[in-house]
C-alpha cells in the first residue's frame, strides 16, 4: 500500500510540474500566443521553431540564456525578420524555467522533432544562471550556433 501511495505521489508532483510549466507559459502567451505562433511581424513563432533551436549543438544552453537574460536585436525565424526585445525571466526559479522549457518543447510536439529529447532540469538552468549576459549579448549566442 505505501509503494502505490508513493507513486501516486510521484506521478501527482510530475503532473503538477507540468501544470505549472503552463501556467507559466501564461506569460508568454499575451507576445507568442497560446498556440506559439507568435504574431508575424511582432514576435516570433515558437512552435516549430523550438525544435530547430533544441537540434543543434548549444541549443538548450542558448534557450537556457534566453529565459534568464532575455533576448534584443534582429532575428529571424521562418523567414520572418523581427527586431524586438523579449524581457528576462531570470526572477523564476530555475525549476520554474525547466518546467516552462519544458513546456515550450512538448505542447506543439517540437520534441518529437528532435532525436533523443531530453526534459529540461532545473540543474542544467542553474549551471547557466551564473553565466550573466546582456539581452545583446545572448543574441551573440544565438549566432553562435547558428540561427539568424
Amino acid at each position: 500500500m505505501k509503494r502505490i501511495l508513493l507513486g501516486l505521489l510521484v506521478l501527482g508532483s510530475l503532473a503538477l510540474a507540468q501544470a505549472d510549466g503552463a501556467k507559466l507559459y501564461g506569460q508568454c502567451a499575451g507576445c507568442h500566443q497560446a498556440t506559439g505562433q507568435g504574431v508575424p511581424g511582432a514576435f516570433p513563432a515558437l512552435a516549430g521553431h523550438l525544435s530547430e533551436i533544441l537540434s543543434l549543438k548549444g541549443g538548450r544552453g542558448y534557450l537556457i540564456l534566453v529565459l534568464l537574460n532575455g533576448l534584443q536585436g534582429p532575428i529571424e525565424v521562418k523567414g520572418m525578420k523581427y527586431n524586438g526585445a523579449m524581457p528576462a525571466f531570470g526572477q523564476l526559479k530555475d525549476e520554474e524555467i525547466a518546467a516552462l522549457l519544458n513546456h515550450l518543447a512538448t505542447a506543439w510536439g517540437d520534441d518529437k522533432k528532435v532525436k533523443d529529447f531530453k526534459p529540461f532540469t532545473a540543474a542544467e538552468v542553474k549551471a547557466l544562471r551564473a553565466k550573466k549576459l546582456t539581452p545583446q549579448q545572448v543574441l551573440e549566442e544565438r549566432k553562435k550556433i547558428g540561427l539568424k
